[in-house]
């Protein structure tokens, strides 16, 4: 019986129709996902004066987003290396788009709260799954890039929000750029008719049918058939689960990385619900002030797409540690203001270094740990990195309160950005290939 390695004719696939579908579905997802990160920041304003709440209880607001986000991200996360990646993906997308939409027919702050709240369920779960089907997936010389990519889409998700906000609010309120989230519902049928299994998920139950067609899809030269013999990575299985995360000396890693994750969520959300604010303050009109988003998800798509390719040459570690230290110092020297333009560029730095950097090290995790654990790495990295990201909201709408000199709020959003550089640095390089070289031998001398 002829056998099909899977993992190696993944990796050495050439890149094809069936990786640009799963590419475009992947970017639009994201792109829905980014539109949502930046979509309450857009309104924070508008809400403070129309609802009559404190800083404090608008970053509290957007917390609830976040909070929901955290268990969404590890719950998800988990579920999806069980149950299969697609059916997760599709569930929290209906997850997102409905409740969002709803948020757009609220009058309370409280109901507001609630639907933020559901909707960041499906929104923790989106994106740790989506990058780890891409993994599965992805040729493993274009990996890098294709998730930096696809996690552009994050960043033109997050330009459509406030560019919505400039064009629809002032004619049809805050509540249309929260109808346009529905907008996914609709493609759904579509979406899920496209989106391939996991490779794992289709060994596991013995859908070899489609196992084979999916493979044919992504290389027609292999000709693939359900009657040939499946090798797929399947060590540990047992384990799978968070604690598997600690096993084989990756303890040290998982720590590391959740704590950049914590870090980078922290100036990411932080930033993106309280920067039109802070620029009110330093004196830029409503306007001006969303474009400053503009340019940080500006910023953080020039990023990513640079970071990408560049960490597929020379490593995820040489890229990553000196974009969060850059980020730190951009966001320090943006307290000081300058020339618009000046500020202009430091909110791209900012951007590239914080939204970008966030994009590029999923892509890092979702290499660094085995396939069997990816979207529980992922999810539990995304749901620790949450707990930032409503830490951020929050305790900028703490700092507006104290009437502070304008570079301490930048230079408090700074100090995570240092903090993920060293976490970073710290991680030690992971060499799997030796095992999997006598893992697959060992499998081939049993055939």
């Amino acid at each position: 019986m002829k056998a099909v390695h899977i993992q190696q004719l993944i990796a050495e696939s050439k890149f094809t129709k069936f990786h640009w579908m799963l590419l475009l579905w992947s970017f639009a997802i994201i792109a829905f996902d980014g539109y949502d990160l930046v979509v309450y920041g857009t309104v924070v304003p508008v809400l403070i004066e129309e609802w009559g709440i404190s800083s404090v209880y608008a970053g509290t607001l957007s917390s609830y987003g976040l909070f929901g986000m955290m268990f969404g991200a590890i719950f998800f996360g988990i579920i999806a290396d069980r149950v299969g990646r697609k059916k997760v993906i599709v569930l929290t997308t209906v997850l997102f788009s409905v409740f969002t939409g709803l948020c757009g027919f609220v009058d309370s702050p409280e109901l507001f709260g609630i639907f933020r709240f559901i909707a960041g369920l499906g929104l923790g779960g989106i994106m740790p799954n989506v990058i780890a089907l891409l993994t599965d997936y992805a040729p493993k010389k274009y990996r890098g890039t294709i998730v930096a990519i696809v996690l552009c889409g994050y960043s033109v998700g997050g330009i459509l929000a406030p560019i919505l906000g400039i064009v629809l609010m002032p004619s049809f309120g805050w509540e249309s750029i929260f109808w346009v989230a529905l907008l996914p519902i609709l493609f759904l049928p579509m979406m899920y008719k496209q989106l391939p299994e996991t490779p794992r998920y289709l060994v596991k139950k013995g859908r070899f049918e489609e196992l084979a067609a999916t493979l044919n899809k992504m290389a027609p030269q292999a000709n693939v058939t359900a009657q040939m013999q499946f090798i797929i990575e399947e060590t540990e299985a047992a384990k799978v689960g968070p604690l598997a995360l600690f096993h084989e000396k990756r303890g040290l890693s998982t720590v590391l990385f959740w704590t950049a994750f914590f870090c980078c969520l922290l100036m990411v959300y932080g930033l993106n619900t309280w920067l039109p604010n802070l620029m009110i303050q330093a004196g830029y009109g409503l306007t001006s002030s969303l474009l400053f988003l503009v340019a940080l998800q500006g910023g953080a798509i020039i990023g990513s797409l640079i970071m990408g390719p560049l960490a597929d040459r020379i490593g995820f570690k040489k890229v990553l540690v000196p974009m969060y230290a850059s980020g730190a110092v951009a966001l320090t020297l943006l307290g000081f203001g300058g020339s618009q333009a000046w500020v202009f560029f430091l909110v791209m730095v900012a951007g590239a270094a914080t939204i970008g950097s966030q994009n590029i090290v999923q892509a890092y995790v979702s290499q660094y740990y085995p396939a069997f654990i990816r979207s529980t790495a992922l999810g539990t990295a995304s749901g620790i990195g949450r707990i930032g990201g409503m830490t951020g909201p929050i305790m900028g709408g703490v700092l507006l309160t104290m009437t502070l000199p304008n570079y301490q709020y930048f230079l408090a959003f700074a100090i995570p950005g240092l903090i993920a550089s060293i976490a970073l640095a710290l991680v030690p390089t992971f060499n799997n290939k030796k095992k999997q070289k006598s893992q697959d031998m060992s499998l081939q001398e049993a055939l």
